[in-house]
C-alpha cells in the first residue's frame, strides 16, 4: 500500500506499464468509483477496477507512461499523464488527466479521467506536466 501521494502515482504508472490489473486494483478502496468515460457509469470497487484494467490493457503493448506534477487540494488531486504505446499494433499517444480523491491511507476512493488519442508516438510539449 502506498505511503504517500508520490508512491501512489508511481505505483499507478508501473501498474499501467506492466499491465498489472491486480496492482492497479490494490490502489483503490473496496467501494471506489473509477470513471474512465464521463458519459458512462463508473467501474465500482477493486473488482470493477481489476475488470476494467484487464480489458483496457489487453490490446496495449510497449507502454510508456509519464506522470506530471500533481496539483493537490486536501484529499483531491489532479495529475496529468502522457502515455505512448502500441494499441492493437498501431503506435498511439494517449495524454490525459486523472482527477482523484483519496482516503487517509492513500487509497483512491474516486477517479475520473479525461483523455484523447493521437496516431503515432508523440513526445509531450515542454510545458506538459508542470
Amino acid at each position: 500500500m502506498p505511503q504517500s501521494l508520490d508512491e501512489w502515482i508511481e505505483e499507478y504508472r508501473l501498474a499501467w506499464e506492466n499491465m498489472d490489473a491486480d496492482a492497479a486494483a490494490a490502489l483503490f478502496t473496496s467501494d471506489a468509483t473509477y470513471r474512465d468515460n464521463i458519459f458512462e457509469d463508473p467501474h465500482r470497487g477493486q473488482e470493477g477496477v481489476r475488470f476494467y484494467w484487464e480489458s483496457v490493457t489487453a490490446p496495449q503493448s510497449d507502454v510508456r507512461v509519464l506522470m506530471g506534477r500533481p496539483f493537490v487540494d486536501g484529499s483531491r488531486v489532479a495529475v496529468e499523464f502522457w502515455t505512448t504505446m502500441k494499441y492493437d499494433g498501431a503506435e498511439t499517444t494517449l495524454p490525459g488527466c486523472l482527477l482523484l480523491d483519496f482516503d487517509d491511507n492513500w487509497q483512491c476512493r474516486a477517479l475520473r479521467e479525461y483523455w484523447l488519442t493521437s496516431e503515432g508516438l508523440v513526445e509531450p510539449p515542454t510545458v506538459w506536466g508542470q
